[in-house]
């Protein structure tokens, strides 16, 4: 690691949480992974994820056989 790299890695703040922030993005974090299962799960395309208190709501849409594809939302607890 470079010195100029060292000096803004120290410079950065840790994680707190107190800082809302830093838990949006470690819930943002824990939906990322559910998504991707439910993605492989339902071999569907990742519409939206959004965290919701203790879960996470995934929609994913999901081809059909020959019509159009559907809408699927799951609700995964973290």
């Amino acid at each position: 690691m470079s010195v100029a790299a060292l000096a803004v890695w120290l410079t950065v703040p840790s994680p707190s949480p107190d800082n809302p922030r830093n838990l949006l993005v470690r819930v943002a974090g824990d939906c990322s992974e559910a998504a991707q299962q439910v993605v492989d799960k339902t071999g569907g395309q990742l519409l939206s994820v959004q965290p919701s208190g203790d879960s996470c709501i995934i929609t994913v849409l999901v081809q059909g056989n020959g019509q159009r594809p559907r809408k699927v939302t799951v609700k995964v607890p973290m």
